[in-house]
C-alpha cells in the first residue's frame, strides 16, 4: 500500500493563516486609528479650558490697569504652558455699570484637529 501526501492541504492551511492574521491587522490598525483620534480630540479639549481658564485668570488680575487693557485686543504669552500651535487672546471691553465683559479668544492645533472658540465673561469689579 502506498502513503498519500497532504502537503497541499498543510500549503492551504498556511497560506489562509496568513490572509486572516491580515486581516486581524487591518481591523487592529483601524482601531489605534479612532483610538488615537479620540486621545487627540480629548487632548484639544483640555487644552482649550486651560487656556480659557488662564486668560480669565489674567483678566481678573489685570483688570483694575483700565489704561492699558481696555478695549483692546492682547495676545498673551502662553509659551510656558507647552501647547504647541496655540494661541490666546483677550479683550477686555468698558466697564457697564460694576462689571466688565471680556472675551478671550483661543486656538489649539494637533495632528489634524483644530479647536477655536470665542468666549465671553462678565467679571465684576470690586
Amino acid at each position: 500500500m502506498k502513503k498519500v501526501k497532504h502537503n497541499g492541504f498543510v500549503l492551504i492551511l498556511v497560506i489562509a493563516l496568513i490572509a486572516v492574521i491580515g486581516l486581524e491587522m487591518f481591523v487592529l490598525a483601524d482601531g489605534s486609528n479612532t483610538m488615537l483620534f479620540q486621545s487627540d480630540a480629548a487632548y484639544l479639549q483640555a487644552c482649550e479650558r486651560n487656556l480659557i481658564a488662564s486668560g480669565l485668570a489674567w483678566s481678573k488680575r489685570n483688570i483694575k490697569d483700565e489704561s492699558k487693557i481696555s478695549g483692546k485686543t492682547i495676545e498673551l504669552d502662553i509659551t510656558n504652558m507647552n501647547i504647541r500651535s496655540s494661541t490666546l487672546s483677550v479683550t477686555v471691553s468698558a466697564p457697564a455699570d460694576k462689571e466688565k465683559e471680556v472675551q478671550v479668544n483661543v486656538s489649539c492645533c494637533r495632528a489634524r484637529q483644530t479647536r477655536s472658540s470665542t468666549n465671553k465673561f462678565k467679571i465684576g469689579l470690586w
